[in-house]
């Protein structure tokens, strides 16, 4: 069985990128749309759209009542979330299915289960997976402050309720702890509606790797290599790439067998990826959390394996065993993902919307570019500021990086108010740490530091 119509729940590229994967398997798609994506290319691809509301997320892509009312009055069989908005949400998924709708994705209860922190690493060091010293569950100030002073300083304090790099913050000293934890706190109740906390040991220099994994109903479960995510600002990826240039074939494995053995604990239905950090010996990994739901950097692993996940992700939902086995996951080459945002790195990264007058996207061999943007398309203010994604591939880093710089160099963004970090990222890949591969998750502050000095004109 394959659905015959599937509703897009979502905006901007990755509703393109769903839409596409949906016409090649023949399924009609109905794509929603905000007031301030009512001219979006995501909607000229989809087969029918609905309007669901106004610019605010919360009145349009977050408003579920709006969304499977859509999906109702328009015939959907399934709603598929894509990343962000409503994607990682229990309740959503669990109405979607008391209304007769297939969610694309996980079980509500394995969701709800990852999308508490404290739950999750307990569930994961039940599992076996290794998990970094500290509360394990949410705790109030006098206790976490005890813990933090017993593990040692550095500590990171993490909203329970947290995901996608917010919710924290890093303590170094003793005398910092308390502000910092009230304002976490703080933030958590403002951010998702829930001040709980814990604390962990904070690793200084630390490496960023995750486990793509796909599972389906019928006991079948396969990882498809790691992706290293240690270019970050602000826990925020810039650039991503498969495999780690810094993993050893044999911890390779290590980590995506206790990914695996994470899923299979909890019952994981769909696409999914758990993420781990490494120390700076990278001798020893420590599970930090699982995203039930396709990832922003998906195309690097589409790109080196040759599996579409997209694709993987509709025929799971559609209760099909998956189409590949373990041993036929054999990834070749490396493949570099560069996120385009509207923002402007020379003001702290301020976001720039406006509109595009102009869009040209890099071509040649072996380069992909996932995006929604044209000319004459309004960046909006009321969204991600992500205009495109430059993939590509090499038969190896160098020849990828490489590749990477000629497209970033020919890719032309520009419009009125329009800032993007293009220039930006083709720095952080020219750097002789990421060339080298020894790069950590500091190195995009360091690359801020270096550039210092020549934004504000001094010499020392």
């Amino acid at each position: 069985m394959r659905f015959r119509s599937v509703l897009v729940a979502n905006r901007g590229e990755i509703a393109v990128r769903i839409v596409r994967a949906c016409r090649e398997l023949g399924i009609r798609t109905v794509a929603v749309y905000s007031s301030a994506d009512r001219d979006a290319v995501r909607d000229r691809l989809g087969d029918e759209q609905v309007h669901i509301g106004p610019a605010p997320a919360r009145r349009s892509y977050l408003n579920a009542a709006a969304i499977i009312e859509a999906a109702l009055q328009r015939g959907a069989e399934a709603v598929h979330p894509g990343y962000g908005f409503l994607s990682e949400d229990p309740d959503f998924a669990a109405v979607c299915a008391a209304n007769g709708l297939t969610f694309v994705g996980p079980p509500p209860d394995v969701i709800g289960q990852f999308g508490d922190k404290a739950a999750a690493r307990t569930a994961m060091a039940d599992a076996g997976l290794p998990v970094l010293p500290g509360t394990g569950a949410a705790v109030e100030e006098a206790e976490a402050r005890a813990t933090a002073d017993g593990l040692g300083y550095p500590v990171i304090i993490k909203a329970v309720a947290g995901g996608g790099g917010r919710g924290m913050e890093i303590v170094t000293a003793p005398e910092a702890f308390v502000a910092a934890y009230r304002r976490t706190r703080d933030s958590a109740r403002l951010l998702f509606g829930d001040d709980r906390v814990c604390v962990e040991r904070f690793l200084v220099a630390a490496h960023h790797v995750e486990v793509q994994i796909l599972c389906d109903d019928h006991g079948n479960a396969v990882h498809l290599g790691l992706r290293d995510c240690s270019v970050q600002r602000r826990r925020q990826k810039l650039v991503e790439e498969s495999p780690s240039p810094v993993v050893s074939a044999e911890l390779a494995e290590r980590i995506a067998a206790a990914a695996l053995r994470g899923a299979r604990a909890v019952g994981y239905r769909g696409a999914g990826t758990f993420e781990f950090l490494l120390d700076a010996d990278r001798r020893d990994f420590y599970f930090i959390e699982a995203n039930c739901r396709i990832q922003v950097e998906h195309p690097v692993t589409e790109m080196v394996t040759g599996v579409d996940l997209v694709r993987e992700q509709l025929l799971i939902a559609a209760g099909h065993p998956l189409s590949i086995r373990q041993e036929e996951v054999r990834p070749q080459g490396v493949a570099v993902e560069c996120r385009i945002n509207a923002e402007d790195p020379d003001r702290n990264f301020t976001p720039s919307p406006g509109p595009l007058a102009e869009f040209v996207p890099p071509g040649g061999p072996f380069v992909r570019v996932d995006t929604h943007a044209y000319p004459g398309l309004t960046i909006t203010p009321h969204y991600d500021p992500l205009i495109a994604k430059v993939i590509c591939w090499g038969p190896d880093r160098e020849v990828a990086l490489n590749r990477m710089d000629r497209a970033l160099a020919e890719l032309r963004v520009a419009g009125p108010g329009v800032r993007t970090t293009t220039d930006f990222l083709r720095e952080l890949i020219a750097h002789p740490l990421f060339r080298k591969g020894v790069h950590t998750t500091s190195l995009v502050d360091r690359v801020v530091a270096e550039r210092q000095p020549q934004l504000t004109g001094s010499t020392t």
